[in-house]
């Protein structure tokens, strides 16, 4: 195997290896929120130093490849992907921790109704991150737009969050602190739906060839 061969292939693996650790943090961020598990919230606050340390490698990796391999065709598609995508998973492991720390807030706090439709739009957000995954882990661009077309939920519900949230903190002013604490760990699971898109998107690309950032009737 060529030494550019293997190098891709390195690459392909510790992007795998950071996916886990992310997919893992954000799941770990929610049982805390929905649980009130102080335990899954530390652990996943402890998994950013390594997620930030997998970034700076993974771009490393990738951007060697582009100044010392100048790759084309598909080769290139891969590696700009791949530095996108990590930048994604990135972010994505930040908003983990962010809910995380919203978790560990309301932790001794009492449940407001309880906690609204943030378990739905959690299970939701989690779908798409798994599905963006495993559409690049198996170069499946239907599975992508899938993904794609998953986030006007994600968009709709998120809002009906915000405005049940504002009717409570309306109605009891001792609800305040739960429910903004709410409207955040909300904002931040709707920020890692994004994220998800942005991968999805960069597998069409990948695989297809076609750029659909922009450009929703092209994700149909």
């Amino acid at each position: 195997m060529r030494h550019f061969d293997q190098q891709l292939d390195e690459l392909r693996s510790r992007l795998l290896e950071m996916s886990g650790l992310v997919e893992s943090s954000i799941y770990r961020s929610v049982v805390a929120l929905t649980e009130k598990d102080e335990q899954q919230a530390m652990q996943a606050l402890q998994s950013e130093s390594r997620i930030n340390q997998m970034e700076i490698e993974i771009d490393d990796l990738a951007t060697g490849l582009l100044a010392l391999e100048q790759p084309v065709a598909t080769d290139l598609r891969f590696i700009t992907a791949a530095i996108k995508i990590n930048n994604d998973l990135e972010r994505m492991g930040d908003h983990a921790v962010n809910i995380a720390e919203r978790a560990l807030s309301l932790i001794h706090e009492p449940v407001v109704k309880p906690l609204v439709d943030i378990p739905l739009l959690a299970s939701m957000v989690e779908s798409m991150v798994r599905q963006s995954l495993d559409a690049f882990v198996k170069k499946d661009s239907s599975l992508a737009r899938t993904v794609l077309t998953s986030d006007d939920g994600v968009d709709e519900l998120r809002d009906s969050i915000y405005d049940e949230l504002i009717i409570y903190m309306e109605k009891d002013a001792t609800t305040i602190r739960q429910c903004l604490d709410l409207i955040f760990v909300a904002r931040n699971l709707e920020r890692i739906a994004d994220h998800s898109t942005n991968i999805a998107e960069d597998v069409v690309f990948l695989v297809e060839g076609v750029d659909v950032r922009h450009h929703a009737e092209a994700r149909k």
